[in-house]
């Protein structure tokens, strides 16, 4: 659960708008919304309802139409592109259904590069940094090995080595499993569970419920507003099948 009652992050009256339609398209429609510190937090909905649409404004990785953006009490939405950019890349961690691996490189210098990029600790201290994150979790010994020589599992916990190599203060992750199969996805999932150990929020959209049953907290999209939220507490392997069953009743009740 949350490790603190502040939000680290907070979003207020946040629309966005494509005018790239005629007519354009709301997409979202005024949403308030706050992550706690250390926080795992689920967005689900129907296709179309605004899931990675909100996860991009609240991100920076798209600016929104109208309303506000904060991260630990900076407002986002007044910052430039150059601003934003060092933001995402020093305090902020992104995995996506795509690794978005460098051909030409192995596994370790993919995660490598970013980091030392973001430059937020000396070179030797990056490396030792990134080590222990590929100790963490589990792709040590892969690596050394191509992009295209590892399973799809290794390649996402590298994506989530690769995030977390400059201590984000939040992970966004959009539908992180949707391209794994069902022990691939497991195997993910374990590893997204203990990003938080940290302290690192974790914001994550899916539509799988068995994923989203990781999660504290669900919220539910509907045509661009929050139209429900459930609490789910601590997750735990003993209570996956019960929380699993019970958040599906939920949503079935909400449509989805």
């Amino acid at each position: 659960m949350p490790a603190s009652s502040h939000p680290i992050l907070q979003c207020q009256s946040l629309t966005k708008t494509f005018y790239s339609t005629e007519p354009p398209t709301p997409v979202l429609n005024g949403i308030d919304l706050s992550v706690e510190v250390g926080e795992f937090l689920v967005v689900m909905g129907a296709s179309g309802s605004g899931k990675s649409t909100l996860l991009y404004c609240i991100s920076g990785m798209d600016r929104p139409t109208s309303g506000s953006v904060s991260l630990q009490g900076r407002d986002l939405t007044s910052l430039d592109d150059s601003e934003m950019s060092q933001v995402r890349l020093t305090q902020m961690g992104f995995i996506f259904q795509q690794s978005y691996f460098l051909g030409n490189l192995n596994v370790r210098d993919n995660i490598l590069l970013t980091a030392l990029k973001a430059a937020t600790r000396g070179k030797n201290a990056t490396i030792e940094r990134v080590e222990a994150l590929m100790d963490r979790f589990g792709i040590s010994e892969v690596s050394r090995h191509g992009v295209t020589e590892v399973s799809g599992g290794q390649l996402q916990r590298a994506s989530i080595s690769r995030a977390l190599a400059s201590d984000p203060t939040v992970l966004f992750a959009d539908e992180p499993t949707g391209a794994l199969n069902s022990s691939m996805s497991s195997e993910v999932m374990d590893a997204l569970s203990d990003v938080r150990a940290s302290g690192t929020a974790l914001v994550m959209v899916t539509h799988d419920p068995g994923c989203a049953a990781r999660g504290d907290r669900v919220i539910y999209l509907r045509d661009g507003l929050i139209v429900d939220s459930r609490a789910l507490g601590t997750w735990t392997k003993a209570q996956a099948t019960r929380r699993e069953d019970e958040l599906l009743a939920w949503l079935r009740d909400l449509g989805f």
